[in-house]
């Protein structure tokens, strides 16, 4: 499988962006040539110089440190939320194959009635009631996310229950909840991952899209949404105050994306040949 993947240009492309940008994630301090949250106000708008390689904003404020500062909280957010969506997920869409007929049907029902309303709107509406902040935007991503990971697992789920090897598994004696855990999900687990890796491009940008709305973490921190949002008031001056936050924001999505599209289709390929 490794194999197959350094061999597909896509899939390099996508794991070269994406560990770059978690590598950023991680030696933040280390790489960030200033405190992304210091104000110097006599800095306002200064041009790129060696310390400061893309300037300063409104405040003063090192956009290069912030920008790498924004690789940070941007996966700190979205990771907790995709490893929540996919215990969710796991749980909830074996359940449903293996619960028998009368569960399956209910959360058949409750997973379209979540999947009829807008994820955004969902979220938005969720933390104009509980109010920002990390815990509250995890919370409402997940509350709209939720029933999409669950009829995903579900979908590979009731693939997998038709094959032979479950058949087997059955007759054989075996237990629902060692059935699952077993033969189940360890099956599933390749396909659930490449859902894994484009469900953080969709977390990212609701995440980007909550702070630009001024729903997201607090104010002044480093996030690449909020750097959009302060931006915004500067777009006639400073267009490039726009551009770097939004660069960050597309290349980031679109690296899990191809990566995880790319392992699809040899996972795809592969099953064709066998």
């Amino acid at each position: 499988m490794a194999i197959r993947i350094l061999k597909n240009p896509q899939a390099v492309i996508g794991l070269v962006i994406t560990l770059f940008v978690l590598s950023v994630a991680v030696f933040a301090p280390i790489l960030a040539p200033n405190d992304p949250e210091q104000v110097n106000i006599m800095l306002k708008f200064g041009s790129p110089s060696e310390q400061y390689p893309f300037g300063n904003d409104a405040l003063g404020r090192c956009i290069f440190s912030r920008l790498i500062y924004g690789a940070r909280y941007s996966m700190a957010v979205s990771l907790p939320i995709l490893i929540i969506l996919s215990a969710i997920g796991l749980f909830l869409g074996t359940l449903s194959v293996c619960g028998g007929k009368r569960i399956n049907a209910i959360l058949d029902y409750i997973c379209n009635t979540f999947i009829a309303l807008p994820q955004l709107m969902v979220g938005i509406a969720l933390i104009g009631m509980l109010g920002s902040g990390f815990v509250n935007i995890v919370i409402a991503i997940v509350i709209g996310m939720w029933a999409w990971f669950t009829k995903m697992v579900r979908a590979y789920s009731q693939v997998e229950m038709g094959k032979d090897y479950i058949l087997a598994a059955r007759i054989s004696g075996c237990g629902k909840m060692k059935l699952v855990f077993k033969h189940l999900i360890p099956n599933i687990l390749p396909q659930f991952l490449v859902f894994f890796s484009t469900g953080i491009a969709t977390s990212i940008l609701m995440v980007s899209i909550f702070a630009f709305l001024g729903l997201g973490l607090p104010a002044g921190t480093p996030e690449w949404g909020a750097m959009l949002k302060d931006a915004s008031t500067h777009i006639y001056n400073h267009p490039e105050m726009l551009v770097y936050p939004g660069v960050c924001i597309l290349v980031t999505s679109a690296g899990f994306v191809l990566f995880g599209e790319a392992v699809r289709d040899i996972l795809m390929s592969g099953e064709d040949a066998l």
